[in-house]
């Protein structure tokens, strides 16, 4: 599945290079623009991540969260420094079907597989960050991708099988916003050895090409960014090259 992205600062759509909020892009179409026209792409599912939110959730965009599903033309999935329960409820109050969860999932685990047991596998999405060493050891990042957390990937997901988890995003860092396409490599053997989670590639994606290249990876959905806001190619494109390639594959 084709999931377009949308970053938000301060209620204006925006891309951070690396995850740095000091190489920051900024697009003149509106949030609420975005959404209809990957709607009428033919998007079934919108990630949207609260920038904002993330370093002040005490200003959180909920009110614009609220409008965008509101719209009520494809599912959403949202995140953006969710810390406690209460963050979780408002944003599946704005309309949320999907909560999206990063560091807490990597500092607190315990707390976030409480969540998933009180709200469901298909409610709680981790979004989890990693930078790759020259020993192929996955090395989860926290706070951004300022901090190493000093935990492995695969133990931290051996953890949550028990929780019942599902939905997983993985991003390898060195790839994000660079259009150079994603870490084929990483999903192929993520998918392999954790077959029971949906996961969510994320990062590099520059061309159609790279959506074709990641069909064998077998991942169940392909996030979206830099790409579409840059013109690359439409949504719809996307959605085409991914079903060619699912029926080829």
């Amino acid at each position: 599945m084709i999931i377009p992205a949308i970053d938000l600062i301060e209620g204006e759509v925006v891309r951070l290079y690396q995850g740095d909020y000091q190489q920051k892009t900024a697009y003149r179409m509106s949030p609420l623009e975005a959404l209809n026209r990957y709607a009428d792409d033919g998007a079934q599912w919108l990630h949207i991540v609260d920038l904002t939110g993330a370093k002040d959730t005490t200003k959180r965009q909920l009110s614009l969260i609220k409008q965008m599903t509101a719209t009520n033309r494809m599912k959403f999935q949202a995140g953006g420094g969710v810390r406690t329960q209460y963050d979780v409820e408002q944003l599946l109050q704005s309309g949320v079907d999907r909560v999206v969860i990063g560091s807490l999932a990597v500092k607190q685990p315990e707390k976030v597989k409480s969540w998933l047991k009180r709200y469901g596998s298909e409610q709680i999405v981790l979004a989890l960050d990693i930078n790759i060493d020259e020993q192929n050891r996955k090395w989860l990042a926290v706070n951004g991708w300022e901090k190493n957390s000093g935990i492995h990937l695969e133990s931290l997901l051996n953890s949550y099988l028990d929780a019942g988890i599902k939905h997983v995003l993985c991003t390898d860092i060195s790839r994000d916003g660079t259009l150079s396409g994603s870490n084929i490599e990483l999903y192929t053997q993520l998918s392999r050895q954790y077959p029971s989670i949906e996961w969510q590639a994320s990062g590099g994606i520059g061309s159609l090409q790279d959506i074709e290249a990641l069909k064998p990876a077998k991942v169940a959905g392909v996030i979206l960014g830099k790409a579409l806001l840059e013109g690359n190619f439409a949504v719809k494109e996307a959605i085409e090259c991914w079903q060619n390639a699912s029926s080829l594959a």
